[in-house]
């Protein structure tokens, strides 16, 4: 499947045995996406949170504050969402998939290829006149079986080797150290450059054209003064989980991007890593 699905192909295919939908809506700091899921929903989308099912427990000072969950874990959540060996797996939410983009990135380290994410999510579906239901939705246990590292990632040690183009993907006054609301640390891994995760998308929440994401991402590269030869590209986030909205915008854009799952969270707990508040975005 293409990393995006439009709302007319969706609802051209609510009617597939095999099509499971999760709808995954979350905002940082918040708990009640399942209410809003229960209030309304896609017909037959099973609810996904992101806290519990997309994140594993925060175990060390250096965990990071949404780690991977076990291989097994995500497994066993999948087969409970429904999914089977057979599924097509379409993921949405409401916050531009900035949530979404999270269940598909594991999905596809898990070496599940048949998922996408909904283009414009639940409002791009209302503007359709889609039909919507309410209340909380199961569907039977799926039998899927699911692997683990198939998506490229970074871990902190390979930070410092790395020579490629590093996306810090957060709000520009938090890449440049102005405001830091969650992590006790402000400011940015050096050398990183700042593309807000919001940059992907247009003013109706939807995916640029692949050709402006790829011209973006190229940008970067080129200005980035560990350009030359590592076309490399990696990002990362808060906590792992809005930089997953880079790497489905550089799918879409025909790009490779690796994801760092630690993210800011875990980089700024070894008190050691160095940290920088420079604007480095016009560096050439």
């Amino acid at each position: 499947m293409k990393p995006l699905i439009s709302a007319s192909e969706l609802a051209a295919r609510l009617a597939e045995p095999t099509l499971v939908l999760l709808d995954v809506r979350w905002v940082l700091g918040r708990t009640d996406g399942k209410e809003h899921y229960a209030a309304q929903h896609i017909p037959g989308a099973v609810f996904v949170d992101l806290d519990t099912e997309l994140s594993g427990t925060t175990t060390t000072t250096h965990s990071g504050r949404h780690p991977l969950p076990m291989p097994a874990e995500f497994e066993a959540s999948a087969r409970r969402w429904g999914i089977g060996q057979d599924s097509s797996v379409v993921i949405y939410d409401d916050s531009g998939a900035l949530a979404a983009a999270r269940a598909w990135w594991l999905l596809r380290h898990a070496d599940f290829d048949q998922v996408a994410v909904l283009d414009g999510g639940l409002d791009a579906y209302k503007e359709l006149g889609g039909q919507l239901a309410s209340g909380e939705e199961n569907n039977p246990p799926g039998d899927v079986q699911l692997s683990w590292g198939a998506m490229p990632v970074l871990d902190f040690a390979q930070l410092e080797g790395f020579t490629g183009t590093l996306i810090d993907s957060r709000a520009t006054a938090r890449y440049l150290g102005i405001e830091e609301p969650i992590d006790p640390v402000a400011g940015h891994i050096p050398g990183a450059r700042n593309r807000p995760t919001t940059d992907n998308l247009d003013a109706q929440a939807k995916f640029l054209p692949p050709a402006d994401l790829a011209r973006a991402f190229q940008t970067l590269q080129q200005g980035a003064k560990t350009a030359g030869d590592d076309a490399r590209l990696a990002a990362y986030c808060g906590s792992g989980v809005t930089a997953c909205h880079q790497v489905l915008a550089g799918a879409q854009a025909g790009l490779q991007i690796a994801l760092y799952p630690g993210s800011w969270s875990q980089y700024c707990s070894y008190p050691q890593a160095p940290v920088t508040t420079s604007d480095e975005q016009h560096r050439h």
